[in-house]
């Protein structure tokens, strides 16, 4: 009996229990609508690699990423993302989608990312892409692509990379870039096509930035006079397309697929252009050199009155009325653009894209300012300064002169200096010897008791025998006593016949 009433009240506990956990809501939650083998991860959905034919029919409306990729899905069906809200990313690449059609992405306006790269596509109809108007990134390439409606891009207004490389295009607009705006576009992929036509004037009215992100290699292009100088120079401003890919840029020598050589490594096959051709292709930007902390205006100078009138910064900005993100730079009333101090990052291009009903998208004025240090001003030279200098240096100098005597060392050896330096009075007879005889330079005989050989200070004078004329040359020895003058001896030239007699020596 007491166990039955145990097992009854812990029967009534566990339902008392069980009741209040539903009454507060601690019931585990209803399942999650995630599809069948899919995963899902807070606002991630994957289903990668399913071999799904056909899209899952519930999704989960938190999903703002979702891969589809790696699947077998033919055919999307219009207005299947209308449950995904939130949806900013969506990977549908290597499938076997072979069309598109209208009404599939209409509902995807905030989608940011959409790749479709590695299917069977072949051709991009005019409603295909409706309803991407926050599309930034469209992957295309490795597809079968070989023609594209002329506003196959219409609405895309802020797209700023497009991958079309490794299709079978051959032909491409640059004129009207298939209805995209150029404002927002920055890498625009055609590498690896067919394109055998480009026209050089749409490719160097292109901006800029776009220039940079443009690749064209591995296409048969012609092996074109305007176009290889065009994009010879932009490899030596080292735009990155070209710079980056300069082995890859081929062209047809002869209109004959076997005759592809390198672009830029086959210098023969354009000796006989002309570099009169290459003038005028492309407008030069206009150099702008101007010092940190200095202003800076800019004017976006156009054929014709422009409705509209953005600028690209060098960073890529895009700057439209006020100005930039940061401040330092304003887009004013009239389109121009103005830096009120101007700082190291502000070096580089900057683009103006007028639009109106007169003017192509391409309508562009590019400056290439330089930023720089100001260099520091030399000081002035006070003449007033050096002038009271020069003269208090040249009054000291002066009463130094007149007012220190010399130290007694020092007026010895001034004397003794001038007791050495003292000519006779009397002319030296063996001077008067000849002309040409030689110069004795002695020391007076005030000082009898010195030997002789402090006094060989001798100096020789021999003339040359064509002038000797009976003359005597001098041959005195080093040990020559000054006092005693018998002991001089004579060496007569060899034409002379005569002696000393003529002339006689007297010594001091």
């Amino acid at each position: 009996m007491a166990r039955l009433l145990l097992q009854g009240t812990l029967l009534c506990m566990l339902r008392i229990g069980l009741g209040t956990l539903d009454s507060e809501g601690f019931l585990p939650p209803a399942p999650h609508n995630c599809p069948y083998k899919c995963v899902c991860a807070a606002d991630l959905l994957s289903c990668a690699g399913l071999g799904l034919q056909d899209v899952p029919v519930a999704l989960p409306a938190a999903a703002a990423d979702l891969d589809l990729s790696h699947n077998a899905l033919q055919r999307l069906h219009p207005g299947w993302l209308a449950p995904l809200a939130r949806l900013r990313a969506l990977r549908l690449n290597h499938n076997e989608l072979e069309v598109l059609g209208r009404g599939v992405f209409t509902n995807a306006s905030s989608l940011r990312l959409l790749d479709l790269s590695s299917n069977a596509l072949r051709a991009l109809g005019r409603n295909d892409l409706d309803g991407l108007g926050a599309l930034e990134m469209l992957f295309l390439f490795n597809n079968r692509l070989v023609h594209l409606d002329e506003h196959a891009f219409r609405g895309l207004d802020t797209l700023s990379r497009l991958y079309l490389g490794c299709n079978e295009l051959t032909s491409f607009s640059f004129h009207h870039l298939h209805g995209l705006e150029v404002t927002h576009l920055r890498t625009l992929d055609l590498s690896s096509n067919r394109l055998g036509h480009i026209p050089v004037p749409d490719l160097a009215a292109l901006p800029a930035f776009l220039k940079n992100g443009l690749y064209l290699h591995n296409n048969p292009l012609p092996c074109d006079c305007r176009l290889y100088h065009l994009l010879q120079r932009w490899r030596q401003r080292g735009l990155s397309a070209v710079s980056d890919f300069t082995r890859e840029y081929m062209c047809l020598a002869f209109k004959v697929p076997a005759s592809r050589v390198r672009f830029f490594e086959h210098s023969r096959v354009f000796e006989n252009c002309s570099a009169a051709l290459a003038g005028g292709i492309e407008r030069p930007e206009e150099q702008l050199h101007v010092q940190v902390g200095q202003s800076l205006k800019l004017h976006c100078n156009t054929s014709a009155p422009a409705g509209r009138i953005a600028w690209v910064s060098p960073q890529h900005e895009l700057l439209v009325a006020p100005g930039s993100r940061n401040g330092s730079i304003a887009v004013l009333a009239d389109g121009s653009l103005a830096i009120s101090n101007v700082q190291l990052w502000h070096e580089g291009v900057f683009v103006c894209l007028a639009t109106g009903p007169h003017l192509h998208h391409n309508q562009t004025h590019e400056y290439n300012v330089s930023v720089h240090f100001p260099h520091p001003e030399p000081e002035a030279f006070n003449t007033g300064f050096t002038t009271l200098l020069g003269c208090a240096v040249g009054l000291g100098l002066v009463l130094l002169y007149l007012f220190a005597p010399p130290c007694p060392g020092c007026r010895r050896c001034y004397h003794r200096t001038c007791r050495c330096r003292r000519w006779p009075r009397t002319p030296s007879p063996l001077q008067d010897l000849s002309a040409q005889s030689s110069v004795l330079s002695t020391t007076p005989p005030d000082a009898p008791s010195h030997k002789a050989s402090v006094h060989k200070h001798v100096v020789f004078l021999e003339p040359g025998r064509r002038g000797l004329n009976g003359r005597v040359q001098l041959a005195i020895a080093e040990d020559f006593d000054l006092y005693n003058p018998m002991g001089l001896r004579l060496k007569v030239g060899s034409e002379s016949t005569s002696s000393t007699g003529s002339e006689g020596l007297v010594m001091t």
